[in-house]
């Protein structure tokens, strides 16, 4: 019966902890969150396209070496 006391116990210590947390978040505004969200869009973007030239580069490179 101690074990399911102490138990109960560190759970509760466990959920008050990770409330007092959750109050001190700082949420970003709005505003930050789609500029922020425009911002990884676009470097994802800029990355695939980045990648897609070095794979198109690298196939017409290794097709001139390679014997068909």
């Amino acid at each position: 019966m101690d074990r399911i006391r102490r138990s109960i116990a560190s759970l509760r210590r466990f959920v008050d902890e990770a409330w007092s947390e959750w109050k001190r978040v700082s949420w970003p505004t709005l505003p930050q969150t789609r500029n922020l969200t425009v911002l990884v869009f676009a470097i994802s973007l800029g990355v695939g396209v980045f990648i897609t030239v070095f794979d198109a580069v690298f196939l017409t490179g290794v097709g001139y070496l390679t014997p068909k």
